[in-house]
């Protein structure tokens, strides 16, 4: 079975726990999206939705979906977004399409917060999946060689790359600069950290976030209070 078809069951079954009248926080990304389109489609009363992306803003808009923002509605009640990794403790990996940093700030401020996700995602060690690090561009470059000293501190020897996009995709969904840069939705480039095994994830968050220049990372620590799993026979559900 398709990772696609396993995307598009845990979208759908993590619609099934919205109700009427809910404040319900939209993530981004594939999987993210299958839930979006479940939602839509369930024709709730009194919704209010706050994307995490102008992406995701977009798709609810076009579906019918009343949108809200942070400011407006600062008390969420269900958050449900795609996560690149989830390991032991529901901890995650996230920031695969370069919305790490809103993502964050809407989890945060969730009463509950669901990942759902396809089964190749559920692993028992963060760390395959490179580690997305959001950074301010003024500096990049300087903020970098500091992360580095930080992965190397981790034992994590390859430096972080900056991310770039190709053509199709700069004029498809990101904007750029320079070398095809991606910017974030708020301006912020993404360095990507191929750590191959992240062995003390809380540690490391602390350190990155200690990084003049660093915005924010893709560790989703203690946020996640389940998880919806899809796989070949239905979903399976992960609690931390």
């Amino acid at each position: 079975m398709s990772a696609d078809t396993q995307k598009k069951r845990a979208g759908e079954a993590a619609a099934l726990r919205v109700e009427a009248g809910m404040t319900v926080g939209l993530g981004t990304g594939s999987t993210a999206a299958w839930f979006v389109k479940a939602l839509a489609a369930r024709n709730l009363a009194d919704l209010r939705c706050v994307p995490t992306s102008e992406a995701t803003a977009e798709l609810a808009r076009d579906l019918g979906l009343p949108l809200s923002t942070l400011e407006d509605s600062p008390r969420i009640d269900l958050t449900v977004d795609g996560a690149d990794e989830v390991g032991p403790g529901l901890a995650l990996i996230k920031g695969g399409g370069a919305a790490l940093l809103r993502e964050k700030l809407v989890w945060e401020a969730s009463a509950r917060c669901l990942v759902i996700a396809d089964a190749a995602k559920v692993v028992k060690t963060l760390g395959a999946f490179a580690l997305p690090i959001e950074v301010v561009a003024f500096g990049h470059k300087t903020t970098a060689n500091r992360i580095a000293d930080v992965l190397a501190d981790h034992d994590i020897a390859m430096p972080a790359r900056v991310r770039t996009a190709s053509p199709q995709a700069a004029s498809d969904r990101v904007a750029s600069i320079g070398a095809q840069y991606v910017r974030t939705d708020g301006g912020n480039l993404i360095y990507d950290a191929k750590c191959g095994a992240i062995h003390d994830p809380a540690r490391l968050a602390d350190d990155l976030k200690l990084i003049t220049g660093v915005v924010e990372h893709g560790l989703f620590l203690d946020l996640a209070d389940e998880a919806i799993i899809g796989t070949d026979g239905g979903v399976d559900l992960l609690t931390p």
